[in-house]
This record gives structure tokens, C-alpha cells and sequence, in this order.
């Protein structure tokens, strides 16, 4: 949450004439409500089922970059996909800069609580390895410009060969 994944994953896009998929925004635009309505209405079961769905619907097609919600890493499933289908970029970055980037944003139904500290520490705590399992490249998002961010993802995709 807050790394940085839709902001980064259109501009690589970009550079790498990419359609940009979010799995967040596919899961509202195919049951038409938000994701804070989802929550509310579904509870999270509700939500990570239908974002499962999504995952495995999107790890088929070609040619697209997908941004993950921050717990999809939490199914097995998920991360088979997620790693059998495709590679996988880890965008990391700290509490603080999590807290800093969604301090005002309404849309993260996991945050509206009195202590999102507490909150996003447990998460990271709970999901860290998962991503770390998972992820073929790692990359440090804290405080630093998209573009060099880009530049860094650029330069380990063609080390592992994944791009010209």
C-alpha cells in the first residue's frame, strides 16, 4: 500500500508499450461499486475472493502490466499465478512512507481506523516474506523519483532477460 504501483507500473508501461491493468480498479469496474463498498458490503473474504478471480483472469493475458492491491499476496493461489505467469516486481518501501503517501486517501478500507500505524506495521510484518517469495526483483521505492525507479527496474529486467 502506498509503494507506489500504480504510479510506477503506468510509467513503465510507457516505456515498455505495456497495457497497464490494476487489479483494484478491474475488480470495481466489473461489479460497478467500490472497493470500500466491497469491504463494507463483503467483508475481505468477500473482497480477496473476488480479486483472486481477477488475478487469474489477468496472469492469462498478454502484453499487460498488473498492479496488485497490497494483500493479494496473501493467497497461495494468487502467488502461484502471480509467479507461474509472469515476473514479478516488488516495489518495497517503509511504514513511513506508506503513512506519508495515503494519509488522505478515503479509498483504503483497511486504513480507516484510528491507528494506521499499527495497522500497516502488522501488514508489513504479515506480508513482507510473502512478496519476498514471490517477487523476481526488489526494488527500494522510499523517497525516491518514479523515473529513477523505472530506470532500475529497466536495467534488472535485462538482466534477467525479460526485455531487449
Amino acid at each position: 500500500m502506498g509503494a507506489g504501483k500504480s504510479t510506477i507500473g503506468r510509467l513503465l508501461c510507457a516505456e515498455l508499450k505495456l497495457e497497464f491493468k490494476d487489479s483494484d480498479k478491474e475488480i470495481e469496474d466489473h461489479c460497478g461499486c467500490n472497493i470500500p463498498w466491497i469491504f463494507d458490503v463483503e467483508g475481505e473474504a468477500g473482497f480477496r475472493e473476488r480479486e483472486a478471480m481477477a488475478i487469474a483472469e489477468i496472469t492469462l493475458e498478454h502484453g499487460v502490466l498488473m498492479a496488485t492491491g497490497g494483500g493479494a499476496v496473501l493467497r497461495a493461489q494468487n502467488r502461484q499465478h502471480l509467479s507461474a505467469r509472469g515476473t514479478v516486481v516488488y516495489l518495497k518501501t517503509s511504514v513511513d512512507q506508506q503513512l506519508a503517501r495515503t494519509a488522505k486517501d478515503k479509498n483504503r478500507p483497511l486504513l480507516q481506523i484510528d491507528n494506521p500505524r499499527e495497522v500497516l506495521s502488522r501488514l508489513m510484518k504479515e506480508r513482507d516474506p510473502l512478496y519476498d517469495e514471490v517477487a523476481d526483483i526488489t526494488i527500494h521505492t522510499d523517497e525516491r523519483n518514479p523515473k529513477f525507479v523505472i530506470q532500475e527496474i529497466l536495467a534488472q529486467l535485462k538482466k534477467l532477460s525479460v526485455i531487449d
